[in-house]
């Protein structure tokens, strides 16, 4: 394969892109305006956090590297992929002044470029962005028309930290808002080399891509949020199981059983914003958004809800544990994570907190700083904790046995937002495990809450 690729910004998604690329033979020039971020990916080193990342760049050194130099990038490409940040704005949309000095910096390069040239913006952008931001600035610094002497496609992925190289390797579908046809057909091609499962491909034009895509996003982070409202419905119903019914409306082939698992909230850095960014898009054009809205806020008000939870069950003098710090299982990213807010919000309020991540540790560092204890393992921070808080699904947590759990002379309280440790402690005689989704026995039984109809 003779494909030459570059990908401009190498963080949390372009790294992962750069290097699997490079994995299916195409020569890949990353770009990035870290210094070092450039050095590390030339040394043979993963730039960010990622599983199996640092193997794939080792394995594929020969057709991967890095350069802060856009010229360089472009002219020794056909393809370039924009992968910068698109932070929020005040009014809950995206900026693209990022992805706007990319697109200048390539056009630049593309002015004395005589052959075709494809760019790709993945970066997630408010409808109407590619048509009337990045467009333009290609065509004022290059001098060239789109369409005829280059290409431009909008092509963001559907990937999620942790998973990120399975995901591009293995998308549900290959989403592209392409400026003519031969864009859409260049694209369409290499992703028909890149990909594993052969996915099928969505083409269309610019806006219907960026709807679709922050659309998805919505859709699953309202999916999440019902979930949620079944776990605190179930928690109320003495003998109801939020994982026996979801399981049971999941075999719905129009509902499906992803993402429809009762815990904690959503967090990350796309889930919430994308969301909000809907709902304020809905807001100015004055159509109906209610439904992202009021997402977002059952989503807020869920970690009162599990503060107020754990309060009921403290004692005078009891010490906190929170395992697990990062937004979801493995990644370091601690962005809009439940666990993290927990933390913080139980030690605000005077609560001794004791904290484990694998690999979010150092980054609550900078948002906890010395409110709270660090601990160096799942066990230890069990051992120093009345009361432990199990906030990820992490296999690391959910391979824990009773035995990790010490006897006492007051049961160790352990409640569990995912029912990972239902298993191996829901017989244990010296825990009290609380597991968040389950309705428990009452002495009235449900007659105390449910009016039954005669």
């Amino acid at each position: 394969m003779n494909t030459r690729i570059s990908v401009i910004g190498l963080g949390k998604l372009g790294a992962c892109m750069a290097a699997s690329m490079a994995s299916k033979g195409a020569h890949v020039i990353g770009v990035d305006v870290n210094s070092s971020t450039v050095d590390a990916l030339n040394e043979g080193k993963a730039p960010v956090v990622e599983p199996h990342l640092q193997e794939m760049i080792a394995a594929n050194r020969p057709r991967l590297r890095a350069t802060s130099e856009f010229n360089e990038a472009v002219a020794g490409s056909s393809l370039t992929f924009i992968i910068v940040p698109t932070p929020s704005d005040k009014s809950g949309g995206f900026s693209i002044r990022y992805a706007e000095q990319a697109a200048r910096s390539i056009g630049r390069a593309l002015r004395n470029k005589k052959e075709y040239h494809l760019v790709a913006l993945t970066s997630t952008v408010m409808p109407g962005s590619t048509q009337y931001g990045i467009l333009p600035a290609l065509e004022e610094e290059s001098g060239k028309k789109c369409g005829r002497d280059f290409g431009l496609c909008y092509n963001p992925e559907f990937i999620a930290l942790g998973s990120v190289i399975y995901d591009l390797l293995h998308p549900d579908f290959i989403l592209i808002g392409e400026s003519d046809e031969r864009a859409g057909a260049v694209l369409e091609e290499w992703y028909g080399q890149y990909c594993d499962n052969h996915p099928p491909v969505a083409r269309m034009n610019f806006v219907n891509a960026e709807l679709a895509k922050i659309s998805v996003n919505t859709y699953v982070t309202m999916k999440i949020t019902f979930a949620n409202m079944m776990a605190a419905i179930c928690e109320e119903l003495p003998g109801a199981d939020v994982d026996t019914v979801t399981a049971a409306i999941g075999r719905d082939s129009r509902i499906g059983r992803r993402y429809l698992t009762g815990g904690l909230g959503y967090g990350g850095p796309c889930f919430p914003r994308d969301n909000k960014a809907l709902a304020s898009m809905a807001q100015t054009l004055g159509a109906p958004g209610a439904l992202a809205d009021t997402t977002d806020r059952v989503n807020q008000a869920l970690l009162a809800r599990q503060a107020e939870r754990i309060h009921a069950l403290l004692r005078p003098g009891m010490r906190l544990g929170i395992l697990g710090l990062a937004y979801k299982p493995n990644t370091n990213v601690i962005e809009e994570s439940q666990g993290l807010a927990l933390a913080q919000a139980l030690s605000d309020n005077g609560n001794p907190v004791a904290v484990y991540d694998a690999l979010a540790l150092d980054n609550a560092r900078s948002v906890l700083k010395d409110k709270v204890q660090y601990m160096n393992s799942a066990t230890e921070c069990i051992r120093n904790s009345d009361l432990v808080v199990v906030t990820l699904p992490a296999e690391e947590f959910s391979a824990l046995e009773a035995a990790d759990f010490p006897r006492r002379e007051e049961k160790l309280v352990v409640l569990d937002c995912w029912r990972t440790l239902a298993a191996a402690l829901r017989d244990c005689p010296w825990v009290e495990y609380v597991p968040l989704g389950i309705g428990q026995e009452e002495p009235h039984g449900m007659r105390a809450k449910v009016q039954v109809a005669r």
